[in-house]
């Protein structure tokens, strides 16, 4: 039964952040993408303030100045920069494809960096996801979008949070991390305001879709942590790849998109070599259990 609460909450959780990115997209048609940053930076940054004094955690900390925590918040700003930038400038199914990459891109940055043993299967998994990944952006091709390289800089961006959280000092709690990571977005969409196009007027629609999207990420944030603390890590985390099949959805109800053979061939195929990734992980932690 926790498992399968696990489960509903993940799947939640992805629906959530599939929701978000539709709220996102609609208000990049009137607000510039730094005054989206700002306004969703701020937000995530006192929510998550908030939720953390209210469990008792202080927001000040020496190892908040640690060099994991500054390459997480690092992390949070280039793939918060690069997703937003690719679910503003292309077709949200595409960009949500290319991000379910991410954990290739986590795993094949412990192998670099981190000195993580990665046998000739999963170097393997890492190569056929990266080849779903360029089906759908067509570097070179006549369907090629150069907006789409956004979506890579996002995986790279969120690839570093992930990697840098794993060596983040315990003291630090995942809702002190939250609130730092979504405030680094506040200065970085100010100066994108000030280098490039200025900040438009907020009508009552675009501020309820900005809420909406607000209040999503947070909930969505929420049933992620609570879904990982209820269910075993190996049985909840392939259900992060849900994500994609509401992207899909509302991609085409709410946006009018129609999701190409090639886009569908390479989401199918990153999948399945995430799907890949995880059990063989899975499979030698349990080798490892038993020496």
């Amino acid at each position: 039964m926790e498992n399968l609460r696990g489960i509903a909450l993940m799947v939640a959780a992805m629906a959530g952040f599939a929701v978000e990115d539709m709220f996102v997209k609609r208000v990049s048609e009137s607000l510039p993408v730094g005054q989206i940053l700002v306004i969703l930076g701020a937000g995530g940054a006192v929510a998550f303030a908030l939720m953390a004094w209210a469990r008792g955690q202080r927001l000040a900390s020496r190892a908040l100045l640690t060099r994991p925590v500054l390459l997480r918040n690092l992390g949070e700003v280039t793939g918060t920069l690069g997703y937003v930038m690719a679910i503003a400038l292309t077709p949200l199914s595409s960009a949500a494809a290319i991000l379910q990459a991410t954990p290739l891109a986590v795993t094949l940055g412990a192998a670099l960096f981190m000195g993580a043993q990665v046998g000739w299967r999963r170097w393997s998994a890492i190569g056929v996801g990266l080849f779903g990944v360029l089906l759908i952006i067509r570097p070179g091709l006549e369907g090629f979008q150069p907006a789409s390289l956004f979506a890579l800089l996002g995986v790279a961006g969120l690839a570093l949070r992930d990697l840098a959280t794993r060596a983040t000092p315990r003291s630090v709690g995942s809702l002190q991390l939250s609130a730092y990571g979504f405030a680094t977005l506040v200065p970085l969409g100010a100066l994108m305001l000030l280098l490039g196009p200025a900040p438009a007027p907020i009508d009552g629609p675009t501020a309820a879709r900005l809420g909406g999207a607000l209040v999503m990420g947070v909930a969505g944030y929420y049933a992620i942590v609570e879904a990982m603390r209820l269910g075993e890590v190996a049985v909840v985390t392939p259900f992060r790849y849900s994500r994609l099949i509401f992207a899909l959805v509302i991609g085409i109800l709410a946006f009018g998109e129609q999701p190409d053979a090639l886009t569908l061939t390479g989401a199918a195929i990153i999948i399945a070599s995430g799907l890949y990734t995880l059990a063989r992980e899975r499979a030698l932690s349990m080798r490892r259990a038993r020496r």
